[in-house]
């Protein structure tokens, strides 16, 4: 695990390609799920790595040997009802080929301790619905879906798809002593 570098654009752009064929594959039309190319997501992700935006915006990837294999993005929660203090897990992904490896676990830590390290005091993310296994694994690691919900379009023709959020808290509430 590391933070990740310019030239890990194009190994971030297969991981999403990969994962999010995967995960929208019933979910949206052909023609849109067509347009989930590597290079496309390669771009953004490269012109993140090049330019951050102020803060504590992070991409962190997960390797096997030298090839990314997954990765997290962090940064403050972009919720209009969050506090400034809430940070937000804007993705998190791991290539199928190497899921159930440890990977998502190593990654949603260092997320967390960035987060934590950047004085973030609770965390969100959001996940589809139909997503179970991956709001099984993240309620297993502590996130709980809070009952917010959001739906996003996902086709020309106006689709959406349902996204719950889960949050959990980074800090103590009990009072020291």
């Amino acid at each position: 695990m590391r933070r990740a570098r310019v030239n890990d654009a194009p190994a971030v752009g297969l991981v999403q390609s990969e994962v999010w064929r995967d995960s929208y594959a019933e979910i949206v039309p052909a023609e849109v799920l067509a347009t989930f190319e590597p290079q496309a997501f390669a771009g953004p992700w490269r012109e993140s790595l090049s330019n951050p935006p102020e803060g504590v915006w992070t991409l962190l990837v997960a390797c096997l040997g030298q090839q990314v294999v997954g990765f997290v993005a962090v940064g403050p929660s972009q919720d209009p009802d969050a506090d400034e203090l809430a940070g937000e897990i804007t993705t998190i992904a791991v290539h199928p080929a190497a899921r159930r490896q440890g990977h998502g676990s190593r990654l949603l830590n260092a997320a967390v301790d960035i987060l934590r390290e950047a004085g973030a005091t609770s965390l969100g993310v959001w996940a589809l619905t139909t997503q179970e296994d991956v709001q099984s694994f993240l309620r297993s690691s502590g996130i709980q879906p809070d009952g917010a919900y959001r739906d996003r379009v996902v086709s020309p023709a106006g689709d959406t798809v349902r996204e719950v959020r889960l949050t959990a808290r980074l800090v103590d509430d009990a009072p020291a002593g």
